[in-house]
């Protein structure tokens, strides 16, 4: 009978519970639970309740790691933006230091927004600063148009604050003349606090805004390789026109100035850009794979190897990592006394994943 089948069954499934795996078991301890509180209960329908069971159990699950890696990835975004704004705020302040007080008392014209604020400034009755603040709102909305979205909004806070410190040193430090009388000097700081700022902010996906916009778009759809190229071919003209408007001599400091400049930001992202291939030769991969996997969450590339002279087995690994990062490595095996070889290349052109330029 149905019933007689059930019971015989139940002592089968029973004694299979202990030795089978825990999700075996467990499967197998529903059918008996069921056929001992309601009888007859055939293998499908157990089955089919088993089923649900862990359905559900496994749907909670993901849906907690769901939410979990939703909070941390959120929290990691707000990190990220906050600190991508505190770094465009501090260069901004950096350049505005640079402009104000060493590129406008002395005429010079780099190109930029700036250096046309300088000429209207010297032809006009219209300040430097409203200059700049009109000329920076039309080149942020081509900014929008043609670059995005993400760098029109941080271009836009970091033209706000340029504006609002070029105003309260206007208006709490006003300046009748250089600061010294060795134009060299006021050069040399009028080329690298901005050129030093720019490079920072093209680091993080943003700008000071004016003709640096324009650069920008002309590296973009031209496909040129450096920024500081495009900046040259930007604000040329600005430097061109400094030749009619002031003299000679400020017509040549402002044309070294722009060149400089130009290196200067090529130089300055170069470095920031700047990772180290490392290859390593070792008699133990697991140590060093490990740290590079779980503590710098990079990747690594390993393969069997030999010694020419010893003809002993080694291990050879490869693998990409920022100064930083290749630091912290180095310091690892030699903290752990890892027998290793290690020989770093530096490089600029890094693709794929974990790497956002090239």
């Amino acid at each position: 009978s149905t019933q007689g089948y059930s019971s015989a069954a139940s002592d089968v499934y029973k004694r299979q519970a202990l030795g089978k795996t825990r999700a075996g078991g467990f499967c197998v301890a529903v059918f008996y639970l069921l056929n001992r509180a309601v009888g007859g209960v055939t293998i499908a329908q157990a089955a089919g309740t088993f089923s649900a069971l862990w359905c559900k159990k496994k749907e909670a699950v993901r849906t907690a790691k769901g939410n979990s890696q939703m909070e941390i990835s959120t929290r990691e975004k707000l990190l990220q933006t906050i600190s991508r704004y505190i770094i465009i705020t501090l260069s901004i302040s950096i350049m505005t230091i640079g402009v104000y007080f060493f590129k406008f008392p002395n005429n010079f014209v780099f190109g930029g927004v700036t250096g046309g604020a300088a000429l209207v400034a010297k032809l006009t009755p219209l300040s430097a600063s409203a200059f700049s603040s009109w000329a920076n709102v039309i080149l942020l909305v081509l900014g929008w148009i043609f670059l995005g979205r993400n760098f029109a909004i941080s271009t836009g806070w970091a033209t706000v604050v340029m504006n609002v410190e070029l105003a309260v040193f206007e208006k709490y430090v006003p300046l009748s003349g250089p600061l010294s009388d060795q134009p060299m000097l006021d050069l040399v700081f009028a080329i690298a606090l901005p050129a030093i700022a720019s490079a920072l902010l093209f680091n993080v996906g943003a700008s000071s805004g004016g003709t640096d916009v324009i650069a920008l778009i002309l590296k973009k759809y031209t496909h040129m390789q450096n920024t500081g190229e495009a900046l040259f071919i930007t604000d040329l003209a600005m430097v061109l026109a400094a030749c009619f408007v002031f003299d000679l001599y400020t017509a040549l400091y402002s044309f070294v100035g722009l060149t400089v400049k130009s290196l200067v930001v090529d130089a300055v992202l170069e470095q920031m850009k700047m990772c180290k291939a490392i290859l390593i030769i070792c008699d133990d991969k697991d140590p060093i794979c490990d740290f590079v996997m779980r503590k710098l969450v990079r990747g690594a590339t390993y393969t069997p190897c030999y010694g020419a002279y010893t003809d002993r087995p080694h291990y050879m690994i490869y693998t990409t990592l920022t100064h930083r990062e290749a630091l912290q490595l180095q310091a690892f095996i030699h903290k752990e006394n890892l027998n290793a070889f290690i020989s770093m290349l530096s490089t600029t052109e890094v693709f794929g994943k974990g790497f956002n330029h090239a």
